[in-house]
């Protein structure tokens, strides 16, 4: 018998007298916090985003190539990882070499790319948190995660929920979901705190209105 179907057996054995009724979990709790009209929402995921050292713009449908292609260059960046689904016209004034997202692609080949630009499944504005759950504009897990600089962008306000029950409800618990607040970042025990250690130094948030 392995560890998991011990534990598994004691868990049935523990719930066994247990009712259907008494196996139905309260969720009464506040699905958001505060009566925010939709902009002030907007607003607030962008000061969270800030606080948590992402670099965050703005920009019209119309803006969105040349905005990226500027980031990409302020970056330096000679490559971009791209993933299957990206809308065609998001790097159409990039001057960069694109890199497909392959499943075949090495770590150390990751690790070559300057940056990548995703879009992403849900923005929670109480945490600051952009959501992707690898669809067809966001890519594996694994290429948010290894190259140093990461654009990502935003539909706003299609995209953006107060909280995060109310982003729970737009999500698949059977997808690959990332959650991320921030760049990447640790601290050891004397509270130094550590960029780029589990994901990208540097993200770069575009709210797209």
């Amino acid at each position: 018998m392995s560890s998991r179907e011990r534990i598994l057996g004691r868990v049935r054995r523990a719930l066994a007298d247990v009712t259907p009724d008494e196996q139905v979990i309260q969720r009464d709790y506040l699905r958001e916090h505060g009566d925010r009209t939709v902009e002030q929402t907007v607003e607030l995921l962008a000061e969270n985003l800030a606080d948590y050292r992402a670099l965050v713009h703005r920009c019209t449908e119309d803006e969105l190539p040349s905005l990226i292609a500027r980031l990409l260059t302020d970056r330096k960046a000679g490559s971009v990882l791209v993933p299957p689904g990206l809308a065609e016209g998001w790097l159409a004034e990039a001057d960069v070499t694109r890199v497909a997202d392959r499943a075949d692609s090495t770590p150390h080949e990751l690790d070559r790319v300057d940056s990548v630009v995703t879009a992403c499944a849900v923005a929670i504005a109480e945490t600051g948190t952009i959501v992707l759950d690898g669809g067809p504009d966001q890519g594996r897990r694994r290429i948010s995660l290894v190259p140093d600089h990461h654009i990502c962008v935003v539909r706003v306000p299609d995209q953006v929920v107060s909280a995060v029950p109310q982003a729970l409800e737009r999500l698949s618990p059977t997808r690959p979901l990332t959650w991320i607040s921030g760049p990447s970042a640790t601290s050891d025990i004397e509270l130094d705190r550590v960029e780029g250690v589990h994901g990208p130094r540097t993200l770069e948030v575009v709210l797209l209105g």
